[in-house]
């Protein structure tokens, strides 16, 4: 049997949701309900049932869960009423701006006995899940520092990701996913944060952000998001104790250098702009193994699977609060170390 769901917001994260519950193998969709009625109309010219209020919608009880995608600065509330009401709730991620406030929605669910999750969709990217194969299977050997970005040039959409009180900027629309990627591959204590911010387009909000996170082991991780840059860099980039790896854009696939021998019995120089080089020169396949990683299997719809089968009690939620809670401090983290220009020593 189906378990239906209800979506509050029908903007463009909205109508996503919808989407997949339409055609989903395990949800089925009782209708949406947006605070602009243009948006209501445009559910109901695409066969949808648009309610008359969001109490209207939580006072159903055909409704068993409810998926939040509005803007961050209205989740806390809408959550804890959709708790309240009895319903199972989903929030679109950022799940909120402060760590409080995380946990004050944390609390709601575990007085109200329901299920509550943050989508984190970006667990199922391809490129992520790659870099994540390649590390955890040890062929290159092990982590040292992981580059992870996304470039852009439009600048922030005109919308509400401009404005501070809506929960606007680049660290919590973009940052939060990559965060997120990052400390599902290295799993250890973060010791250190450093984080520079960018104001190119935009003064109220970050529109791109630099940030090193240094790790109990030596660990590295550094991540990047910019939305002035019209040339990307690397979407991914791996150093490992054996090897390297790259991704140069998300729709192509990981390079892999693997290390054979660390010496050749002659490097010959290469000759530079304005001069000779051994330590530059560049390796041949008596030391390196070069090859391109298989692309992994992935469908964004198991985060769906998986929540409705921890509603039957057949699986824990894949996106579990204390990770959500844990990319949050690293955010507040991140946002006082660029106010405060300096790093910050932490035990995340």
């Amino acid at each position: 049997m189906k378990r239906t769901f209800a979506v509050i917001g029908y903007g463009g994260q909205g109508a996503w949701h919808t989407r997949q519950i339409l055609s989903s193998d395990v949800a089925a969709l009782s209708g949406v309900y947006d605070i602009d009625p243009a948006k209501n109309a445009a559910a109901e010219k695409n066969g949808i049932r648009a309610y008359a209020s969001v109490d209207g919608l939580l006072a159903d009880g055909g409704v068993e869960s409810v998926v939040i995608a509005v803007p961050n600065d209205a989740h806390k509330e809408l959550v804890i009423k959709s708790l309240e009401a009895g319903k199972n709730v989903i929030c679109e991620k950022p799940v909120e701006m402060t760590v409080a406030a995380f946990d004050d929605m944390t609390a709601a669910a575990g007085r109200a006995g329901k299920l509550f999750t943050v989508h984190q969709n970006r667990r199922w990217d391809v490129d992520y899940l790659a870099m994540k194969k390649i590390v955890e299977s040890g062929e290159i050997g092990g982590l040292i520092n992981i580059e992870s970005r996304i470039h852009g040039s439009r600048g922030i959409p005109s919308d509400w990701r401009c404005a501070k009180k809506q929960g606007g900027g680049m660290m919590l629309d973009w940052g939060v996913h990559l965060i997120d990627q990052v400390l599902q591959i290295i799993k250890e204590k973060i010791v250190r944060i450093y984080c520079t911010e960018t104001h190119i387009t935009n003064t109220e909000v970050d529109d791109g952000f630099k940030l090193t996170l240094y790790f109990e082991s030596g660990k590295t991780a550094y991540v990047e998001v910019g939305t002035y840059n019209f040339i990307a860099m690397p979407r991914f980039y791996l150093q490992c104790e054996k090897g390297s790896a790259i991704i140069e854009d998300w729709r192509k696939n990981a390079q892999v250098a693997r290390m054979k021998a660390w010496n050749e019995k002659e490097v010959l120089p290469v000759q530079t702009a304005a001069g000779i080089t051994k330590t530059m020169a560049p390796r041949d396949e008596i030391t390196l193994d070069i090859y391109e990683a298989e692309r992994p299997v992935s469908d964004v719809h198991d985060f769906y699977r998986n929540f409705c089968a921890a509603l039957d009690n057949k699986a824990e939620l894949t996106v579990r609060h204390s990770e959500v809670r844990r990319v949050m401090q690293v955010m507040e983290a991140a946002f006082a170390s660029s106010d405060k220009e300096q790093a910050l020593e932490v035990r995340i």
